[in-house]
């Protein structure tokens, strides 16, 4: 199979297997060795420097995290644009008829089924934690301007809507789009490397292959470890804040061992048992506390609101897209637009396969719009209704005490707010349960994804295996919050995406490259 013609055709989709610790026949076989140890190692080495040196760990992410804002802010933000770019051209391009899967191929799931898959695929801890403090923490301290005031609420939704839209999913979409189409049309291993079959051949199956894999494995790692993080602390605020439980790192160590243990049970109990349930449940306590706060809230502000939302960032979409913020302040970028594309590209391989496994027999047209408009669509449904109810609180007479716990305790912003509106008690522990749900379906399907990488594209491996990564996940949370809290969550953020982003700006080359050559082939036999 020659690199000029891209990879297999549709119409010989013979796999193409390598004998290199791909088939697992035993226990020590069960995975592809060199990714697996090697990210394992990593691993425990990372823990074992910020869990006993956390003072000289913390210093550290932290000057890491100054000179990647410094240094390489415009790469971040240069190269999620591109990934926007890249998707809208393949989207509206004349491969946008392609297939992923053969070419009578029939879609896996109905369009009901496959869009609430999509939806709650973009619900998450996120949301929970930032959909009440970013827009408050934005409208108190714009990155310009002054704060508190009408016209600092509108922009806080802008930014808040720009930080959460499009570009993230167009992230996913590289990494699920790459691995759908040449995993289901070509029949090769659902694994990051693959998508470099166009212009490394069978040489993914080498030394390089194993790098693509590894970059992928460790950027999950610290993007669903930073996810973990950020929801235990809001746990423990939670608590704190209904029963007087201190707010503390050992109490949050106790509690990501006792949901990742949740985890574990999770992932015995197999995909369609566990993460599928937990899944619905997530689904269904979402809507109740979303309903919820629409119903006791200004319900025709918030309505009229997302309307002037969604004008609002799609008239200042291209500016917000290709600024880099080269006047205004550093560490608001760092703390927050590049601590965002820093998230989406580590999470990209999580959420990027989780789409892919869902979309096979869609086309490229269907599965880009689908997943670039669906879940963003629910996101800013979520986010206006969640910001503009806390921004109409402080705009009121009531104002000033959600703005006071975003100063003070980032993480306890949902409680105060919810604290506005009837039932305060009950949904606070609504929220809370939601919270740990999110937690355990991010362990448990990221833990999966890592386990599929070092299995080599083993759609079904042991449990072991990945009981080990939600274990893992939970020692990295930990790890980073003794190190540094939410900064060094956010370093860790950042730092990993910086090799991937590179990483996924060849495989948008390869994942092009294999299109093209498909088209070439046909126009050959024609």
């Amino acid at each position: 199979m020659s690199v000029t013609t891209g990879v297999h055709s549709s119409d010989t989709p013979e796999p193409l297997q390598q004998d290199s610790g791909f088939i697992p026949d035993n226990i020590l076989h069960s995975v592809h060795r060199p990714v697996f140890f090697t990210s394992a190692g990593l691993i425990i080495a990372f823990s074992i420097y910020g869990g006993g040196f956390s003072d000289q760990a913390g210093a550290a992410f932290m000057v890491v995290q100054d000179w990647l804002v410094t240094h390489l802010g415009w790469f971040y933000m240069a190269v999620v644009g591109v990934f926007f770019l890249f998707i809208i051209f393949l989207a509206f391009s004349r491969f946008a008829h392609i297939r992923l899967g053969p070419d009578d191929a029939l879609a896996d799931y109905s369009y009901v089924s496959w869009i609430a898959m999509l939806i709650s695929a973009g619900i998450g801890i996120g949301l929970l934690f930032f959909g009440v403090a970013e827009p408050v923490t934005h409208f108190d301290q714009p990155p310009l301007g002054e704060g508190g005031t009408a016209e600092s609420a509108r922009s806080a939704m802008l930014y808040t809507y720009f930080h959460w839209g499009v570009q993230a999913w167009a992230t996913y979409i590289v990494i699920g789009l790459a691995l759908a189409y040449f995993a289901f049309r070509h029949n090769l291993p659902l694994t990051m490397r693959s998508a470099f079959y166009p212009l490394l051949g069978d040489r993914i199956y080498g030394p390089i292959g194993n790098t693509i894999d590894i970059f992928a494995v460790l950027a999950t790692m610290f993007g669903v470890a930073t996810s973990l993080g950020l929801g235990v602390t809001q746990v423990n605020a939670g608590l704190n804040y209904l029963f007087d439980i201190p707010v503390g790192a050992g109490v949050q160590i106790a509690l990501i061992a006792g949901i990742t243990g949740m985890a574990t049970m999770s992932v015995v109990a197999g995909l369609n048992h566990g993460i599928r349930r937990l899944s619905e449940l997530n689904m269904i306590l979402a809507l109740i506390l979303i309903s919820f706060v629409v119903i006791a809230g200004q319900t025709t502000s918030l309505l009229a609101g997302f309307v002037r939302d969604l004008g609002n960032y799609v008239s200042h979409f291209v500016q917000l897209t290709l600024n880099v913020y080269a006047d205004e302040p550093e560490d608001w970028l760092g703390d927050w637009s590049l601590f965002y594309w820093g998230w989406w590209i580590s999470w990209s391989p999580f959420v990027g396969m989780f789409v892919a496994r869902i979309s096979r027999g869609r086309t490229i047209r269907e599965f880009v719009l689908g997943v670039l408009l669906i879940p963003a669509g629910f996101t800013f449904i979520w986010l206006s209704i969640f910001g503009n109810s806390a921004l109409l609180i402080e705009l009121s007479e009531r104002g000033g005490e959600i703005t006071s716990a975003v100063t003070t305790e980032l993480p306890t912003a949902l409680f105060v707010f919810l604290e506005h509106l009837p039932l305060t008690s009950l949904t606070s522990l609504l929220a809370m349960v939601l919270i740990v749900t999110f937690f355990v379906t991010s362990s448990d399907s990221g833990s999966l994804v890592i386990d599929i990488i070092t299995s080599g594209g083993n759609e079904d491996p042991p449990k072991w295996q990945r009981i080990f990564w939600a274990v893992s996940e939970g020692v990295i949370a930990s790890v980073l919050l003794v190190a540094g809290g939410l900064g060094a969550l956010q370093t860790a953020a950042i730092s990993s995406a910086l090799p991937f982003g590179v990483v996924m700006l060849f495989m948008c080359y390869g994942l092009y490259r294999g299109v093209l050559g498909e088209e070439n082939l046909g126009r050959q036999r024609s």
